[in-house]
């Protein structure tokens, strides 16, 4: 796996997101499911890893909710989880 650099979730608005390298993908709609239940039930955070115009960036954030499409984080911050690389938590 590609090493990610750690940055602040608030600053995800700074970068473009991308189709993750399908070589690299570590997610399952399990993770997804279970890290929103972390977030909600448990107040704990996961680190997700995302490919971004800038090379893979980890966060360190609570999950709120999962869609079809999108992963959403504080503030309403969409994330679409084709860019998602992995969930760790």
């Amino acid at each position: 796996m590609m090493r990610a650099e750690l940055i602040e979730k608030e600053e995800l608005t700074n970068y473009k997101f991308l189709d993750a390298p399908l070589d690299e993908i570590q997610v399952q709609k399990e993770k997804l499911l279970n890290s929103v239940r972390l977030g909600n039930e448990f107040k704990s955070k996961a680190f997700i890893t995302i490919q971004t115009d800038q090379g893979p960036k980890k966060i360190e954030t609570t999950v709120w909710t999962v869609t079809e499409k999108y992963l959403q984080i504080k503030n309403g911050v969409l994330i679409p989880l084709k860019s998602l690389i992995d969930i760790q938590y």
